[in-house]
C-alpha cells in the first residue's frame, strides 16, 4: 500500500537527542514514504543536516521563529502542509504544539505525536485538553514513556497510545588499547543529567589511588556551566576529567572506555547508555525511570540505589576489582539489542500508524 506523503516536524533548535532522533526517523522512513522534515531556521537540524547525518531525498523546509506560540509556525506549517499534500504529520516536542493545534485546523490530517522525554506534570487542563484533541497516536520509545504520557497527557476522543522501540546500528568493535581506567559519561552538561555524581563518585577511585581518566563528552546547558564548573574545581583529581565539549566523533570515546558511569535523575529513554551497551562497556546507573526497564529486557549492567552517590561509588569500586569478570560478562548486551532495538521492527510499526 502507498503511504501518503509524511512530515516530521521537530522545531527545537538545540542539539540533543531528540534533533537527533527526529533526523534518523527521516532517515528511516525514507525509502517507504516522501518525507518533509520541517524544522526552525538556524537550528542545529537545518545547519547540520548534511554535516552531521545527511539527508539524502528528504524535503527540508524551515520556520523562523521566536516563541512555542508563533503566527509564524501556524501560517507557514499550515503552508507546508497544504503546498506539499502531506497527509500524516510526526511530531517532535512539546510547546510548539499550541500552535500546531490552530496551524492543522480544517485540515485532513493524521497526527503522531512522538514522545521521548519523561514529563513531570499531569497537562490536563481545558487548553491542553484543546490542543492535544486532535491528535491520533502517541508514541512514546519505551514502556517507562508510555505509562508516563497515559498520566500526563489528555487523550482525544481518538488517540490511541503506541510503544515503538527506536532501532540501533550495532557498532563494529575496536577496542583502542590504553593503560589507565578509562570512563566515559555522553550528554548534555545539565542539572540532573548525572555528570554531578559521576566526577564526585571518582573520589573513591582518586582515595584508592587507582589510575583513571574520565571523559565527559558533550557540550553545556546554560546557565549550568557555572556551578558545574565550580564543583569540578574543587575536586583533587580534576585533571585526571577531561572536559570533551560537543564532539561528532562519539564513537573514538565509546572505544576507548571501559567504563559508562551515567548516573542520570531521569532519562526518557537514554540512547547513549544503550550505545554504550551496543559497545560492550560496562554500564552503571542509578535505578530510575527507562534504566530498571532495561534490566527487566534482560541487559547486564549495574544499577545504583536512585540518587545515591554511596552507593554509585561502592559500585563502581567493586566494578574496578573484578574488571576482567565484568568485561567477559557483556556479549549479551549486543544480541539483545539487536533482537529488541530492529530497524524492520521499528519501521513496520511506524508504518501501521501511516495512511
Amino acid at each position: 500500500m502507498n503511504k501518503q506523503p509524511t512530515a516530521i516536524i521537530c522545531l527545537s533548535p538545540n542539539f540533543g537527542g531528540m534533533e537527533i532522533d527526529s533526523i534518523k526517523l527521516a532517515q528511516k522512513l525514507s525509502p517507504y514514504v516522501s518525507i518533509t522534515l520541517i524544522a526552525q531556521t538556524g537550528s542545529f537540524i537545518a545547519d547540520s543536516k548534511d554535516e552531521y547525518v545527511g539527508l539524502n531525498g528528504i524535503n527540508l523546509e524551515t520556520i523562523s521563529l521566536h516563541s512555542s506560540v508563533s503566527l509564524s509556525i501556524i501560517w507557514n506549517a499550515r503552508r507546508i502542509i497544504q503546498d506539499r499534500g502531506i497527509k500524516n504529520v510526526i511530531f517532535f516536542g512539546a510547546s510548539e504544539l499550541k500552535s500546531l493545534y490552530f496551524a492543522f485546523l480544517g485540515l485532513d490530517i493524521n497526527l503522531i505525536v512522538r514522545h521521548g522525554t519523561t514529563k513531570s506534570r499531569p497537562k490536563k487542563d481545558w487548553f491542553h485538553r484543546l490542543i492535544y484533541s486532535n491528535v491520533n497516536y502517541h508514541v512514546s520509545i519505551c514502556k517507562h514513556l508510555q505509562q508516563n504520557v497515559e498520566y500526563i497527557i489528555p487523550f482525544g476522543k481518538h488517540s490511541q497510545s503506541v510503544m515503538i522501540y527506536p532501532s540501533f546500528d550495532l557498532p563494529e568493535i575496536h577496542k583502542i588499547d590504553h593503560e589507565k581506567l578509562t570512563l566515559l559519561h555522553v550528554g548534555r552538561i545539565a542539572e540532573g543529567k548525572g555528570q554531578a555524581d559521576a566526577i564526585q563518585a571518582c573520589q573513591i577511585l582518586h582515595d584508592n589511588k587507582i589510575n583513571f581518566i574520565f571523559y565527559l563528552a558533550g557540550g553545556f546547558d546554560q546557565p549550568y556551566e557555572q556551578p558545574f564548573m565550580e564543583l569540578y574545581h574543587s575536586l583533587p583529581y580534576k585533571d585526571k576529567i577531561v572536559l570533551v565539549g560537543f564532539t561528532k566523533n562519539v564513537q573514538e570515546y565509546y572505544a576507548k572506555a571501559d567504563i559508562f558511569l551515567f548516573p542520570s535523575y531521569g532519562e526518557g529513554f537514554g540512547n547513549a547508555f544503550i550505545e554504550a551497551l551496543a559497545n560492550n562497556l560496562i554500564c552503571i546507573s542509578y535505578a530510575n525511570t527507562s534504566f530498571i526497564e532495561f534490566r527487566e529486557l534482560g541487559f547486564y549492567f549495574h544499577l545504583c540505589k536512585n540518587k545515591n552517590i554511596e552507593s554509585l561509588k561502592t559500585t563502581l569500586f567493586q566494578t574496578i576489582e573484578n574488571l576482567s569478570l565484568e568485561k567477559s560478562k557483556l556479549s549479551e548486551n549486543q544480541k539483545l539489542i539487536k533482537e529488541i532495538f530492529n530497524l524492520p521492527k521499528e519501521i513496520s510499526e511506524y508504518q501501521k500508524l501511516l495512511i
